[in-house]
């Protein structure tokens, strides 16, 4: 099996307690995750297998061998055209092997259309992902049926509680909202105006109720099967 985009590794190992005698390999393009996986989580598993880590690309990772399963948690919105190497990995599956993933939905969200707004007026208009990050699950059944497999892809909204001052900035500092953060390490001035602003419409946008504050957050899913 294999994990696109496995970071620290910690889903890969939840594969791997799901598949106990399996092989699975965790791929990931950051060394810094993967030095946290390698010490973590590497090794031989309850049922014979063996979980292991390497580095790759996800935009240009190809299979070398034949693989049961391919799998992307949370990844593929950072790749860029990445529907395009769907037939590389289906390729590269045995008969009746499985590819599957899930992508946060949630890019025309108030958090990220507010996150773009500001970027663009504080001249970071390409430094955000846009709204077609991710396609739509209409489109990534109709990607997936042209190669060949067949289907599931839906999409659910979670409703987080989240609790604190400004949850909702806290939450996306650790996502979406990195790249901003990236881009004004050595302007402080700068990225303090942004957050700034950018809390104060998130506040007015996410209101906390009597327990926290509700954040929607809509995820895709798909699962696809190679014909056998």
């Amino acid at each position: 099996m294999a994990d696109l985009g496995c970071g620290p590794g910690n889903v890969t190992a939840v594969l791997a307690e799901r598949w106990p005698a399996a092989h699975i390999t965790g791929h990931d393009n950051s060394a810094e995750m993967l030095d946290k996986a390698h010490v973590e989580h590497e090794g031989p598993t309850a049922g014979g297998g063996h979980l292991d880590f390497a580095h790759a690309d996800v935009r240009t990772w190809t299979p070398e061998e034949p693989y049961d399963l391919i799998i992307s948690n949370a990844t593929l919105q950072w790749v860029p055209g990445h529907a395009e190497r769907f037939g590389a990995w289906v390729a590269g599956l045995r008969p009746g092997g499985t590819f599957a993933f899930q992508v946060p939905g949630n890019f025309d969200a108030p958090s990220h259309r507010l996150m773009r707004d500001l970027a663009t007026r504080h001249g970071l208009t390409d430094t955000l992902r846009h709204d077609d990050a991710v396609l739509t699950p209409q489109a990534y059944l109709g990607r997936l049926a042209d190669l060949g497999c067949t289907a599931d892809v839906w999409e659910t909204t979670y409703v987080h509680l989240l609790t604190g001052e400004d949850p909702v900035l806290d939450w996306v500092k650790g996502t979406g909202l990195r790249p901003v953060l990236t881009a004004l390490a050595d302007e402080p001035e700068r990225r303090d105006a942004f957050l700034d602003e950018y809390r104060a419409a998130l506040r007015e946008a996410y209101p906390a109720g009597a327990h926290g504050t509700p954040f929607p957050f809509r995820r895709i899913f798909a699962v696809a099967r190679k014909e056998a």
